[in-house]
């Protein structure tokens, strides 16, 4: 008998797609498709995509375009989009690329299966884009990536308008999920032994806003604290209007919630912040800092910055390296300004030259790059928990090391020596080495905890959820998935 027909999803773009991604693998293996492994040919190749760059629409046709003869040499191929990119540009997708069969939105990924039949059927593309939230993602059934480490949308959408982003436009007004809800599948998860949790949404901090709660994600990070077996609790990324003293206290107060911190900046210059309508000035971001710091002397603090925001001028520039200099920055993703049609700042006057921009992106680059090499320097001869994970460090292999997050999320490479170390599994070990972006520790470990996420690991298992409160996760042995991202940090 013939096999179930075999699936492969290329995912760009923020965590928010990483997490819809494993929506639409668990919906396509709930319809019936199993993932494809390393090497094997797709029946269904589906995109992910997103908007935020300038370059994404170039990379997307691109790999279209090398899909195509593969298309032409099996027609009973299929090929869909779906993401920002889809809810943006909508049938034009078919246009240029014709061989598409599927195009879907943000606001429907649920109806991906449905739209794969509908095309096999009617032998046409479907192109199906709603302009509001269908169903909650948390709603439909999900194949993990990982079985120690799990996203956990708390809310979808945005209600910010800054005027260089697009993605409230194509992900809507923020939605909220009721706490129960999201404790629901914390435990789901907790219950099949993963450690971590990392609460998402496209502004984390403003959780609550729909149901009148200001103090909601406080509140939800305590109740997180609660959750037995649940070892570390980060979250993504919070907004700085709506960072609260109550968030800090949480933070400090909760054991397993992590003292780690990616709150984006964008600008050090208040005059390019009211341009961008960033509501918060210089002062306010770093107060909220130097509270975070006096709470929690140990936490790592991450950042976004844009350069080159149309009218940005050497002044402003110099103002953000300004900033950077007094916040420390464990590290920062910085990004050069991408013009993006339908979005405010792409009608501003004084767009600046592409070598100017790049120019003040490689200063910006090479400041953030010493001071983390400083702060990571300093932390030589510390002792960190770390757990370990699959896929962090490339030259790992060659080097005999493994790679783990510490608690505060800095990148470790470790050497396990003969101990038996699964990615799943939490050893502590002191650092030997400080680099600009990961740390080393390369003498012997001073613990090795096995873990049940550890066993599913070495098992090739993933927790596959079946919905918001339809119980516990089951596990099967999925293939390889091959994801790529790059792109923006939700925020």
């Amino acid at each position: 008998m013939q096999g179930p027909k075999k699936f492969e999803i290329r995912t760009f773009g923020c965590q928010m797609n990483v997490h819809d991604s494993e929506r639409l693998a668990g919906m396509l293996e709930a319809a019936g498709y199993a993932a494809a492994s390393g090497g094997e040919s797709a029946d269904v190749v589906v995109f992910n995509t997103c908007a935020v760059r300038e370059n994404a629409d170039n990379k997307l046709y691109g790999t279209l375009g090398h899909l195509a003869p593969a298309k032409a040499a099996n027609p009973d191929m299929q090929i869909a989009v779906g993401g920002c990119l889809a809810q943006k540009d909508q049938a034009a997708i078919v246009k240029r690329a014709p061989w598409v069969d599927v195009v879907f939105g943000t606001h429907n990924i649920g109806s991906l299966p449905v739209l794969l039949e509908r095309a096999r059927h009617n032998r046409e593309a479907q192109v199906e884009i709603l302009d509001s939230l269908e169903t909650f993602p948390s709603t439909l059934p999900a194949r993990r990536d990982s079985a120690y480490s799990g996203w956990v949308s708390v809310s979808v959408g945005c209600n910010n308008t800054c005027t260089f982003c697009i993605v409230p436009s194509l992900r809507g007004k923020e939605k909220d999920r009721r706490p129960g809800e999201v404790l629901a599948e914390v435990q789901a998860l907790v219950a099949e032994g993963v450690l971590e949790v990392t609460l998402l949404g496209q502004n984390v901090n403003s959780y609550g806003v729909e149901f009148g709660d200001r103090y909601a994600f406080g509140k939800l990070l305590r109740a997180c604290g609660d959750v037995e077996g649940l070892e570390r609790v980060r979250f993504t990324s919070p907004h700085p209007k709506d960072f609260t003293d109550d968030v800090i206290a949480a933070m400090a107060e909760t054991p397993n919630v992590c003292h780690q911190l990616h709150m984006p900046l964008q600008s050090g210059s208040d005059r390019v912040l009211k341009e961008m309508r960033r509501s918060y000035r210089t002062g306010r971001y770093l107060s909220i800092l130097e509270n975070v710091r006096a709470a929690m002397p140990d936490a790592a603090i991450t950042t976004d910055i844009i350069v080159g925001f149309p009218g940005e001028t050497e002044a402003d520039f110099q103002a953000t390296l300004d900033v950077v200099r007094e916040a420390r920055f464990s590290s920062a993703f910085t990004f050069q300004y991408s013009k993006r049609p339908g979005t405010p700042a792409a009608e501003l006057p004084d767009q600046l030259p592409k070598q100017v921009v790049q120019e003040r992106y490689d200063r910006l680059v090479t400041l953030v790059n010493e001071l983390a090499w400083a702060e990571n320097k300093a932390q030589v001869g510390r002792v960190v928990e770390v757990l370990a994970s699959a896929g962090e460090g490339r030259k790992d292999t060659e080097t005999n090391r493994m790679s783990g997050r510490a608690r505060d999320g800095k990148l470790v490479h470790f050497t396990p020596g003969d101990a038996r170390v699964r990615p799943g599994d939490v050893v502590e070990t002191a650092i030997t080495y400080g680099a600009p972006h990961n740390l080393i520790a390369d003498g012997e470990l001073i613990s090795h905890r096995r873990t049940r996420a550890g066993d599913r690991s070495e098992a090739g298992e993933r927790p596959t959820t079946q919905g918001v409160t339809l119980g516990l996760p089951s596990f099967g042995a999925p293939a390889p998935q091959p994801v790529a991202v790059g792109g923006c940090s939700v925020g």
